[in-house]
């Protein structure tokens, strides 16, 4: 059996295209390497913008056995 939890990590710039800025990468390493040591894995991710939002989110999901 899993436990899950699921984080919104809000990027500085929405994402139009595939270039992303280096601290919104940095800012993702860092929480995925940190839910790990937690013992956390990472399952699902997915990207969120509107057309009319000048930022954007990825909404993370981990889990870990319980």
């Amino acid at each position: 059996m899993y436990i899950y939890k699921t984080e919104v990590l809000y990027t500085k710039t929405k994402w139009i295209t595939d270039k992303a800025e280096e601290s919104d990468i940095k800012e993702l390493n860092d929480l995925i390497n940190k839910r790990s040591q937690e013992g956390w894995e990472l399952v699902t991710y997915s990207y969120m913008s509107a057309s009319m939002q000048i930022r954007g989110a990825t909404l993370i999901t981990f889990k870990k056995a319980n």
